[in-house]
């Protein structure tokens, strides 16, 4: 099914949340639109999970509006819509899995069925058969995924959702979240792995000290706050290079680590150009933009600075 895209979903308008004297989320606006994946980044105590919650209906904003397919979260219609899978799993005592799952799907009137729950969380049928207390952290992690998917959802939050899972069941999980955006359902997760973002997310909201601080695609995001690098080795005359690399308009910076020379340009084409131009004995030439944790740090930095 082809995306559809540019109806919003959720809408978040000057959001304010206080606990006494501190804002943990200070004027926030943005809207999520239909089909989409978005993150929403920031340090510890920077207004993520308070965000979550208030979309969720949980806390109540401060100041401002939010409203989720036009309603307020609170609305009946509306949770009939949506599914969360949060940090904290707990697991009701005494029921098996599939036994909760169930429980759980009777909520709704039109919930997803036990096989494809299993398809899509990796759950397997002896996992299911487990009473949810005796479950690993990783196997709990998989059902709460299974329980947010449940009620058969238009609209998913995670928060966190990849602690406590191996590397096979992550793989899995993000390549079901892109199924489930692919099929039209929107996603918004917060995660600590930056390049998990960087990976999955058609956007990225950067929050700092509960104000958002970047609000784009993971490449805008990275062109903006870092600068790309031209890399290579050099295989003879190591000193006119660097020179010759020097002279190039917009070379910030020209170094040698771990026996290859870093050129960090503005335009990295102007720097390919120059070694060709110059015939310079160079090999195994890679160029590379500045990741997501950089610009992350670049921003809180500024940030910083700036208060």
């Amino acid at each position: 099914m082809v995306k559809q895209l540019n109806e919003p979903i959720a809408e978040l308008a000057y959001i304010t949340k206080s606990f006494k004297s501190k804002k943990a989320v200070n004027n926030i606006s943005f809207t999520i639109e239909k089909g989409s994946i978005t993150a929403i980044l920031g340090p510890n105590g920077a207004g993520k999970s308070t965000t979550i919650s208030i979309m969720l209906g949980l806390l109540e904003p401060s100041e401002g509006n939010v409203s989720l397919f036009g309603r307020s979260p609170k609305d009946r219609k509306v949770k009939e819509k949506i599914g969360a899978m949060l940090q904290d799993v707990s697991v009701m005592d005494g029921l098996k899995a599939r036994e909760i799952l169930n429980l759980i799907r009777g909520y709704y009137p039109e919930p997803m069925d036990i096989p494809k729950l299993q398809k899509l969380s990796g759950l397997t049928d002896e996992e299911l058969n487990k009473h949810a207390t005796k479950m690993s952290g990783g196997q709990k992690r998989k059902l709460s995924f299974a329980l947010a998917l449940a009620g058969n959802p238009e609209l998913l939050f995670f928060d966190e959702p990849t602690v406590g899972l191996d590397t096979a069941a992550r793989r899995l999980f993000w390549r079901t979240v892109r199924e489930l955006a692919n099929q039209g359902k929107t996603i918004l997760f917060t995660t600590h792995y930056l390049q998990e973002a960087d990976d999955m997310a058609d956007r990225i909201i950067l929050i700092h000290n509960g104000s958002i601080a970047a609000d784009g695609k993971p490449e805008e995001i990275k062109t903006k706050l870092t600068k790309r690098s031209v890399s290579f080795i050099a295989e003879a005359g190591l000193q006119h290079i660097k020179d010759q690399l020097n002279n190039i308009p917009g070379a910030a910076k020209v170094f040698e680590e771990h026996g290859r020379i870093h050129v960090i340009a503005e335009n990295t084409d102007q720097v390919l150009a120059a070694i060709i131009r110059e015939g310079l004995t160079v090999r195994d030439i890679s160029v590379d933009q500045g990741s997501l944790d950089e610009a992350f740090d670049q921003l809180t930095k500024r940030e910083e600075e700036a208060v």
